[in-house]
């Protein structure tokens, strides 16, 4: 799986992507979110793990208007918050919230395999026949 991690500081951006590569993910740290969205671009990563400091921050406008960025999820990773710590505002366009000293390869595993299940999602052609009517739902006409 691959991962885009953004950070204020180069330093800590290393440091997540370290987390998260021992986790088993394919990471990319960049500093900023402008580097963040350029790297997503060229990436197309299955998640975005964010600075949670940088991410609330960081108007979404151009994150949710772009077509290929918009169904990516984003994990907010904070050193100084717990995630019962966030804001409620801040919890749109959030797929989850870590907070980086508490942090396990379980955890992250469960919290990475749930954000990215969202996207994306299709089933193969031919399993799912909407237009065809099913034989065991009640009509209501």
């Amino acid at each position: 799986m691959r991962a885009v991690c953004i950070a204020r500081h180069q330093f800590l951006s290393d440091h997540i992507g370290a987390v998260f590569r021992d986790a088993g993910l394919d990471c990319e740290a960049v500093v900023g979110f402008h580097d963040g969205l350029a790297a997503a671009r060229k990436l197309c990563p299955d998640v975005v793990i964010c600075d949670y400091d940088l991410l609330a921050t960081a108007p979404l406008d151009e994150w949710e208007s772009d077509e290929l960025l918009m169904s990516v999820p984003i994990i907010a990773v904070s050193l100084t918050r717990r995630p019962d710590e966030a804001h409620l505002l801040d919890r749109n366009g959030i797929a989850g919230f870590l907070y980086l000293p508490t942090l396990d390869g379980s955890t992250v595993a469960r919290v990475v395999n749930a954000a990215a299940v969202t996207r994306g999602v299709r089933a193969p052609d031919g399993v799912l026949r909407w237009s065809e009517p099913r034989s065991d739902v009640a009509r209501l006409d």
